[in-house]
């Protein structure tokens, strides 16, 4: 078999891989001691960030157009989606705050690298896309232990240096690293020889680190999980209603005050997270039982995105 096709099969093949990777993980560890598997959670977590800082554009901000889009943005992803997810944690999750505080930390850390593919996919807006993935991560980096503190401050014990630490080796170093290396390759090999040969396989260089962070979290955890499975239902559960709750907040705003090109940027720059990013941050500053919450948002995030753009092609549901 191709040795470029093995190396590419877990990013194309996500929603199938991350399920596997969940049950695996819950298989071994019940029989194997995983937790030395923890002491390499961090640079693994940065060299999972790194390939998608790799063409990063932070000069996007600086171009002041498409101000309303921009502003709906800030307001979903900032306000809206942070308050939907502190609401369904006090009703569902009351009794798991470590599962509280994973939905939160999904919910304050937008700018999914996913985005701009998927506005490309389906036709939206891709300049925007670009500006607003862009905004979503500088913002969300630097808002995220803020934001943890004073909505989850009396969940866990949160010290907000320590997050903003983490915050910044998972993704300012990355992103330096990123800018520096992309430059370099551009004048190695030429902007055209980057994206036709070597951008394609960014994202599975980042879906081998996943895959480590995913197992490691789950695994770790596998007796408990095992022990309360109501845990994994009631995590599910919330999860399920906090991305409908995206999907009809997005819907019902593009629609009717967007163009159709715009709804799409805007939606899927608000419902695809930077679950890397947020597996990193939960793996090495929160219990495992806040990572397990972030690795089952990758068995739908994807694909709730798909579905639902399928269905605005036959439907028109963004206008």
């Amino acid at each position: 078999m191709n040795i470029l096709k093995v190396f590419t099969f877990p990013s194309r093949n996500l929603i199938y891989v991350i399920p596997f990777i969940i049950l695996l993980a819950l298989v071994c560890g019940l029989f194997v001691d995983t937790s030395s598997l923890k002491n390499l959670l961090l640079p693994v977590a940065m060299l999972t960030v790194f390939p998608a800082m790799i063409g990063f554009q932070p000069r996007e901000l600086l171009k002041l157009t498409d101000i309303r889009l921009l502003s709906a943005n800030l307001l979903l992803n900032f306000i809206a989606l942070p308050l939907s997810a502190l609401l369904i944690g006090m009703i569902l999750l009351e009794p798991w705050p470590e599962l509280r505080l994973g939905l939160l930390i999904i919910s304050v850390v937008p700018g999914g690298n996913m985005a701009v593919a998927f506005t490309m996919l389906f036709k939206g807006n891709v300049e925007v896309s670009l500006k607003l993935s862009t905004m979503n991560l500088l913002l969300g980096s630097l808002l995220a232990p803020l934001y943890l503190y004073i909505l989850a401050g009396t969940l866990v014990e949160i010290a907000p240096y320590h997050i903003g630490k983490t915050i910044g080796l998972i993704v300012l170093v990355p992103l330096c690293a990123g800018v520096i290396v992309y430059n370099f390759l551009l004048k190695r090999f030429g902007r055209e020889h980057f994206k036709r040969e070597i951008k394609p396989l960014l994202p599975a260089f980042s879906v081998w680190g996943l895959i480590y962070l995913v197992f490691t979290s789950v695994s770790v955890k596998a007796e408990m999980i095992f022990s309360y499975p109501e845990l994994v239902i009631q995590a599910l559960s919330s999860l399920l209603l906090w991305y409908s709750i995206i999907f009809i907040l997005c819907i019902s705003i593009g629609r009717y005050f967007f163009s159709h090109k715009d709804a799409i940027s805007l939606l899927l720059n608000v419902e695809l997270r930077n679950l890397p990013i947020c597996m990193g941050l939960a793996v090495t500053a929160f219990p495992p039982q806040t990572a397990m919450m972030v690795a089952l948002a990758f068995l739908f995030q994807q694909q709730l995105a798909l579905w639902v753009l399928k269905l605005d092609q036959r439907y028109r549901l963004l206008g």
